[in-house]
């Protein structure tokens, strides 16, 4: 049961769980920063103006460089040029 619990996701995605447990708990505390940026800017449009879709950006740039498919050559969505059709 702990080895399913605690091992065996980090194990399948090439980690330890120390290593896991910093990637997973970065990734929350950038998607929680981003978060509470977007709600300060639903509330105050001039603030955080693009705070929550430069961090979704990030992230999902992060997230698929980890993919062995794309280890190779970076997509081009984690190019500083690339844009979302509409940003938050």
């Amino acid at each position: 049961m702990f080895d399913k619990v605690f091992l065996k996701h980090p194990r399948e995605v090439g980690e330890s769980y120390g290593e896991h447990f910093a990637t997973a708990t970065g990734f929350g505390a950038r998607m929680v920063v981003g978060g509470l940026a977007c709600i300060v800017h639903g509330v105050i449009p001039a603030l955080f103006v693009r705070t929550a879709s430069d961090t979704v950006k990030s992230l999902y740039g992060r997230m698929k460089a980890r993919q062995p498919a794309f280890a190779e050559k970076p997509p081009a969505f984690t190019e500083p040029a690339w844009q979302m059709e509409y940003e938050i």
